[in-house]
């Protein structure tokens, strides 16, 4: 399972993250080790200023009232001072390095024998000694005088601001990306056949140029189409003219003539008017016929196998129920008569058509048990103007497969060529059922 984003603009926000999030920690570090040291300075500060003070006043204070000025100390301050005794236990300082930038400072202010402890007698909390005479005293003060405060408020701010400059890549690699998607929609109808209007030329320097380069292309190949469809339909009147002219004169040779060399010559022009029209349909699949939203394949495969079994050639069928698709009907037409036409021609009489509902696809089937399409050429197959050189090679124009993919593709589906078991062919159709086509 790859969990990595396939999409260009959530990889760009994924990795923006990434640095953002790596550059945040990596400045909330620079930061504790930078500011450690003056907060260090300033904890121990008010350690000796308190120490001091209750120092200062237990040695001026009236022993009479050094009780009183305790409990006052106690009650106003937080500030609580014991006298020590023998066996009391004492837990040191940790080796946090913070701590002994405390321990330091405190030291170095007052005494090398100050001593410094998290716990005594089982207290938690900031504990530190002084000595009058040959008495020690210990300070207690509760860690909330010395810690900072509310430290979880600077982590939000901080979470707080790298949400917005995550929200802010968002947006701006989604505008940098408003173009690319553009254009991969463009690119997608040009797949299909179609001419797509001129993207838009905005954004960086370097999506513009893209862009133009982009919206050349799609000229030229609308040009270059146009012309290839002119020629094409020239070439087909030029040449269905003088075979209609052949036609009339086969038809009006006499009858005693050499009947068997009249009817060659009648399928030859037979064949020359078919290619033609395949060269016609191969040029023209994407013209001039709008999508409709509540197509129904069975109800167009038993039309065309009933108008073949009216030519007398029996074509089976096995459909299962299908929901509405959005289809081309006249080209969903020629798909399926193409897909039996091949089956006829090299399937040895016996050829079926099927319809089936698979993962969201429509699933159309041409079978037939003549001599198959090796594995490794059924890709070519697909190309135009392609035909086997062994048992599927007579006569033809290598176009119709080549058809069935281009109406496929122009269906958002797609066209396998598959070994039938038992022997033949199994020319299997894939049909998006959400399929978006105009």
């Amino acid at each position: 399972m790859n969990l990595f984003p396939r999409t260009l603009l959530w990889r760009s926000v994924l990795l923006i993250a990434v640095l953002l999030t790596v550059a945040h920690l990596a400045w909330l570090q620079i930061f504790r080790v930078s500011e450690r040291e003056p907060r260090a300075r300033q904890v121990a500060q008010q350690i000796v200023s308190v120490i001091n003070l209750t120092r200062a006043a237990l040695i001026t204070a009236d022993p009479a009232k050094r009780l009183s000025l305790l409990q006052e100390l106690s009650r106003e301050e937080g500030i609580e001072v014991h006298l020590g005794h023998p066996g009391e236990r004492v837990a040191p300082l940790g080796d946090r390095t913070f701590l002994r930038l405390v321990e330091q400072n405190i030291k170095r202010q007052l005494s090398p024998d100050t001593q410094l402890a998290t716990s005594r007698d089982g207290v938690r909390g900031a504990w530190a000694s002084f000595r009058i005479d040959d008495d020690e005293y210990w300070v207690f003060m509760p860690r909330s005088r010395l810690e900072r405060t509310d430290p979880l408020r600077w982590v939000g701010w901080g979470a707080l601001v790298l949400a917005l400059a995550l929200l802010g890549a968002y947006l701006i690699v989604a505008r940098i990306n408003r173009p690319l998607r553009e254009l991969t929609g463009a690119a997608d109808e040009i797949g299909r056949g179609k001419t797509p209007p001129p993207v838009t030329e905005t954004g960086p320097s370097e999506i513009q140029t893209l862009a133009h380069a982009f919206n050349r292309m799609a000229s030229d190949l609308k040009r270059l189409d146009e012309e290839r469809a002119l020629l094409l339909a020239g070439v087909s009147h030029d040449l269905r003219t003088p075979l209609a002219r052949i036609r009339l004169g086969l038809e009006m040779m006499d009858d005693k003539s050499d009947g068997v060399l009249k009817s060659g010559m009648v399928r030859d022009i037979e064949d020359i008017d078919a290619a033609i029209s395949q060269f016609l349909d191969f040029a023209r699949i994407t013209e001039g016929e709008t999508a409709v939203a509540d197509g129904d394949l069975n109800a167009i495969v038993r039309e065309v196998c009933e108008r073949y079994a009216r030519a007398g050639k029996f074509v089976a069928t096995r459909l299962e129920d299908l929901p509405p698709l959005r289809l081309r009907p006249h080209a969903v037409r020629r798909l399926i008569a193409n897909l039996v036409d091949n089956a006829l021609r090299h399937g040895n009489g016996e050829v079926e058509v099927s319809t089936a509902s698979q993962d969201k696809m429509a699933v159309l089937e041409a079978l037939d048990r003549g001599p198959g399409i090796p594995p490794g050429d059924a890709e070519r197959m697909l190309q135009p103007f392609t035909r086997m050189n062994a048992a599927r090679s007579d006569a033809g124009t290598g176009l119709g497969l080549a058809i069935v993919d281009r109406i496929a593709r122009l269906h958002g589906g797609s066209v396998q060529l598959l070994a039938r078991e038992g022997g033949g062919l199994r020319a299997r159709v894939e049909l998006p059922m959400n399929a978006q086509i105009n």
